[in-house]
């Protein structure tokens, strides 16, 4: 691991500046150094889960497929954060129940699993960092279920749009892909809106024209 590579690591990942020199040796040695290109699949549901990332940049988009083909995105793991099914399933030695792709240019450093296992045996800011982030993705989770079971397509995609900025530069199947949906149902809401005077279509590019009437969608009551 080269300084850089550290320096890095160290700030995204505070948590590792007061390891033991033992274990931080253990990490020199041990760790890889990843780069991986964008749509590169991390891991896959039923595959087997040996490692613990840590992610420097890029992201990864972590969903769960139905019988039907189809996608739900269940988070999203930016530089800084970590992915709780990976911890689970090193924690609980099980396979994945999910599949993870790298959206953008990837770099991570990743912990293999019998070291991830010492860190979270040997420092205890670290085995914190880890429960702390279950609690924080329990409660993201928890939402998205609230918003799959109870809201409707046309809320939740009202709610996204609004999330993402007045200019959302996506594709109607990037959009379908976060919902949970398909293309041609989130095609038919957006000219829908856009027909309302809500957004302003263009190529890849969605453009939110009237925030308030988009706003009263998100809330609406189902």
């Amino acid at each position: 691991m080269d300084d850089l590579i550290r320096d890095r690591l160290l700030t995204l990942f505070p948590v590792l500046r007061d390891v033991s020199a033992e274990l931080w040796q253990r990490l020199e040695r041990d760790a890889a150094y990843i780069e991986v290109p964008a749509g590169t699949v991390l891991f896959e549901a039923s595959g087997p889960c040996q490692a613990f990332p840590m992610l420097l940049s890029g992201a990864v988009r972590v969903a769960k497929a139905g019988l039907n083909g189809r996608e739900l995105q269940l988070y999203r793991v930016s530089p800084g954060e970590s992915c709780v099914i990976t911890s689970s399933c090193l924690l609980g030695n099980a396979a994945y129940p999910a599949r993870g792709v790298a959206q953008g240019d990837l770099a991570a450093v990743v912990v293999p699993r019998p070291l991830f296992a010492e860190l979270i045996e040997r420092h205890p800011p670290f085995r914190a960092y880890i429960f702390n982030l279950f609690g924080e993705r329990l409660a993201d989770l928890m939402q998205l279920v609230e918003e799959v079971a109870f809201h409707k397509l046309d809320q939740r995609l009202a709610a996204l749009l609004l999330a993402k900025g007045e200019t959302v530069n996506a594709t109607h199947q990037s959009l379908a892909d976060e919902l949970g949906s398909v293309r041609e149902m989130i095609s038919r809401l957006l000219k829908h809106f856009q027909d309302q005077g809500l957004v302003a279509l263009g190529r890849e590019q969605i453009r939110i024209v009237d925030a308030t009437a988009l706003r009263e969608i998100a809330h609406a009551l189902s």
